[in-house]
């Protein structure tokens, strides 16, 4: 009998635990939610039961009814920035999640780049982290988990900026939410961050837009197994970004790459990958590229650039995205630059100007735009050409090949922001290309001093 009556209580314990209401972590005390918007709040609880919701900053109660499969949802309006806020779950039990600001969100992601820290022995980061305390700065970093289906939550929790935890969050996650601070004054900043070392970009995407696709689906069969990550289509997608999607964000940055120097499709790959992260979050946010940095790829002379160029082509052809250039403030001999302000800073300064309207400056480097023939001549015109110029008067980079495809290099000269270039090897030249090889760091810049892109003419 005493045993019945212990499984009893066992049993109605269970029962009332089950039915309390829970949420996914990415709601903690100490988040940062996307101002101006309608935001989605999910969780769990008993199938029917009424979840009331009241947001400090209205005072207002939203109520919502889970469904049978014990889930709900509901959208309920931010206001402008400011905070802290409370946010009141209510259920068979009752939830507070306190410490809530109301700002602009934005998810960095890639590989190791992205992922490195001051922690790391980044350019200044003692300096950094001493002066990184700022209670309008959170940080939400995600473990590195896989999974072969979508995922409903992710580990983590939202922290206020401190030397302690920026020491160890994504350095140029933190330089570029400190610039959009110095710009937004008070506008308060949440970065998520998800990414992992060494791994390529298949693992990003859901694995059912590679497996639709043919030239997508054999890049990947290319990929090997490597002991730092995985190498399957999704695998990271499923774990680390799918539980997000619901999240309301302000954009993305991308800093990812290197693991697919040797690809001739990346360009494809990073439009499927930037396509169907919106089309999960049904709405084209703006999506900023670092471009990776000049580096001695082994015996590949050219797949570095080859990256590089498709990294520029899908940021001018794919729309509410940018790219950021680094091949000026980063040593060959490196994998991982150290100087990761200056990333950071060059990511803010594209987001002020594009997505927030506040930065009137220069903010691109130059980015070819068309080739025009004249004789043996060719001139080659960009965009945010303004004050083009050679830095040290070093004008090497540029080669040109005939209808044989075999290039030489060119002599290079700037006119009207142009820059005109021949070699006495081409006749008939049909095709320009510049710093087309792994280790070629920038020569040609504007009036920002922002270097130009590698590219290649079609």
């Amino acid at each position: 009998m005493k045993n019945r009556l212990f499984a009893l209580v066992v049993f109605f314990q269970v029962g009332l635990a089950l039915a309390n209401v829970t949420l996914p972590n990415i709601f903690s005390d100490n988040m940062v939610l996307q101002r101006n918007a309608d935001v989605t709040l999910w969780g769990w609880a008993n199938p029917q039961e009424e979840v009331v919701i009241t947001p400090s900053w209205n005072n207002e109660t939203y109520k919502i009814k889970a469904s049978n499969q014990a889930q709900w949802e509901i959208k309920i309006p931010t206001p402008k920035e400011g905070g802290p806020y409370t946010i009141t779950i209510k259920g068979y039990n009752e939830l507070v999640l306190k410490n809530i600001l109301i700002g602009e969100v934005w998810i960095c992601s890639g590989q190791s780049n992205m992922e490195m820290s001051a922690g790391w022995g980044i350019t200044d980061g003692d300096e950094a982290v001493k002066n990184a305390t700022n209670t309008n700065i959170r940080f939400f970093s995600i473990p590195k988990l896989t999974a072969s289906t979508t995922q409903n939550n992710v580990s983590g929790t939202w922290t206020t900026c401190t030397p302690e935890t920026m020491k160890y969050f994504s350095a140029v996650g933190y330089f570029f939410g400190k610039r959009l601070q110095e710009e937004l004054k008070n506008v308060p900043i949440g970065l998520i961050s998800s990414n992992w070392g060494g791994t390529p970009a298949e693992i990003w995407i859901p694995e059912e837009v590679i497996q639709k696709d043919a030239v997508l689906l054999e890049a990947a069969k290319t990929r090997k197994e490597e002991s730092y990550g995985p190498n399957q289509p999704g695998r990271a997608f499923n774990a680390m970004i799918y539980p997000l999607t619901k999240f309301k964000i302000a954009g993305a940055l991308w800093y990812q790459g290197e693991s697919n120097v040797g690809s001739t499709v990346y360009d494809k790959t990073l439009t499927a990958l930037i396509t169907s992260w919106r089309q999960l979050w049904q709405y084209d946010f703006p999506f900023y590229v670092v471009q990776i940095a000049p580096y001695k790829y082994g015996e590949d002379h050219f797949g570095g650039a080859v990256i590089r160029d498709a990294q520029r082509k899908v940021a001018q052809q794919v729309p509410n995205t940018g790219i950021v250039v680094t091949s000026d403030i980063s040593p060959i001999d490196d994998i991982h630059p150290k100087d990761k302000k200056s990333v950071g800073i060059r990511l803010g300064n594209l987001a002020l100007a594009n997505t927030y309207k506040t930065n009137k400056t220069l903010v691109n480097g130059p980015l070819f735009k068309a080739i025009k023939m004249e004789k043996t001549k060719v001139i080659v015109t960009f965009d945010y050409a303004e004050g083009l110029h050679f830095k040290d008067k070093k004008a090497d980079l540029f080669e040109v090949a005939g209808a044989d495809n075999v290039f030489y290099k060119a002599t290079a000269v700037i006119k009207n922001n142009s820059v005109i270039v021949q070699s006495d090897k081409v006749k008939t030249p049909t095709k320009v290309r510049y710093a087309w090889k792994n280790t070629d760091q920038a020569t040609l810049f504007n009036q920002a001093n922002l270097p130009a892109s590698t590219f290649i003419s079609e």
